[in-house]
């Protein structure tokens, strides 16, 4: 999801296993949101498109920076597209070989958006800057197999997450990529890796077979000392191969009416205490379809909660009471995002994330709350 508004709309992009990468808009009608194909560029014949990143992943941009994509395919490619936001469409602007086999994952630096990075299974990390695209500024063998999952830490200069199969978080100081900083097992293989939008130091992992770990990474940061496991679910059934947060804040909002703003989101430390509000399940699934159906899943969820503190909680739906009782906010930073509701006087109680995991088809939304 591109987390600025493009041409008044939210912007989703979608790499397919067609090989293509796609674009769709949230368009908003009186009773519900639907997605609309946009524009679609054909990467490369007889390739899956793996990953994509956009350049914005700061809650800031300079007003003369395109926009730009960065893909990675099967071929071991990496593929570096304009989007011209007017449209919007797609425009390559350069493509070049980055690994021998699959290239899982590419991603920028988000400080610096001329910097990218590439993992592949190969096992190899590499670092290129596209204006001299196919000659990497530096490659790292630290990953002992695939990597898969690479992310720049959006709230810190120079912090940067990596993690693969061989079951294991790196953390970065990009100004030396000789050896990490910070080096976290996980009992599963790490396909994804997201920043908190507001709290800089907590990174949510996908991990496979062991479902899905929240790291505080403060003092490894800070101090360069072990990072913590703040919360541990446990998919028995699945594996977990997405995960990422909500930007929409949820919880108790005071009734001062001001500005929000990112700036002034505190950053504090949360607790460890999860339960699942909803399980979306893939009722009809076809190459060909535009859309997805998703309906409620009516089995029972059998996640583990493995955490440092607090009892297992029951489900809980997200109902119109809630709704009525907390509030909801964008994340802000972003022109045309703005809320009228002031998360300086938020309780900063409630987290949303979501997962999702193959065998099941399932898609879970999580509600994580402060301790």
């Amino acid at each position: 999801m591109c987390h600025i508004p493009v041409a008044g709309h939210a912007l989703l992009g979608v790499a397919d296993a067609g090989g293509s990468i796609e674009l769709l808009r949230l368009v908003g009608s009186e009773n519900a949101y639907t997605l609309q194909p946009v524009s679609s560029f054909a990467l490369e014949k007889q390739c899956l498109a793996l990953s994509l990143d956009w350049s914005t992943g700061k809650t800031e941009r300079a007003s003369d920076q395109p926009l730009k994509i960065i893909s990675s395919d099967s071929k071991g490619q990496l593929h570096l597209l304009k989007v011209n936001e007017a449209g919007p469409a797609l425009q390559e602007v350069a493509t070049w070989h980055a690994h021998h086999f699959e290239a899982w994952i590419a991603a920028f630096n988000y400080w610096q958006t001329e910097i990218v990075y590439s993992g592949g299974d190969d096992a190899l990390l590499k670092g290129w800057d596209t204006r001299t695209p196919g000659t990497s500024v530096f490659t790292s063998e630290r990953h002992s197999m695939g990597v898969c999952s690479i992310q720049s830490s959006p709230h810190r200069e120079n912090i940067l997450a990596t993690g693969s199969y061989d079951e294991h978080v790196l953390l970065w100081d990009t100004r030396s990529m000789k050896q990490p900083f910070a080096d976290m097992p996980t009992q599963g293989g790490v396909w994804r890796l997201k920043w908190h939008p507001f709290h800089h130091h907590l990174l949510l992992a996908a991990c496979m077979h062991s479902g899905f770990k929240i790291f505080n990474c403060q003092k490894a940061i800070e101090k360069q000392e072990a990072c913590t496991v703040s919360v541990s679910h446990t998919l028995p059934s699945s594996l977990v191969y997405g995960a990422d947060w909500s930007w929409l804040y949820f919880g108790n909002l005071s009734q001062t009416h001001q500005p929000c703003c990112l700036e002034a989101f505190p950053y504090g430390n949360v607790g460890a205490k999860a339960s699942q509000l909803y399980s979306l399940k893939a009722v009809h699934q076809s190459p060909a379809a535009c859309s997805h159906h998703l309906a409620e899943d009516e089995e029972e969820c059998h996640s583990k909660l493995e955490s440092g503190s607090g009892p297992k909680t029951p489900l809980h739906p997200l109902t119109e009471d809630m709704m009525k009782s907390g509030g909801w906010c964008r994340a802000a930073g972003h022109k045309g995002w703005d809320c009228d509701l002031s998360l300086e006087a938020a309780s900063l109680d409630i987290d949303l994330l979501a997962t999702c995991s193959f065998y099941d088809h399932v898609l879970h939304l999580w509600k994580w709350e402060s301790s």
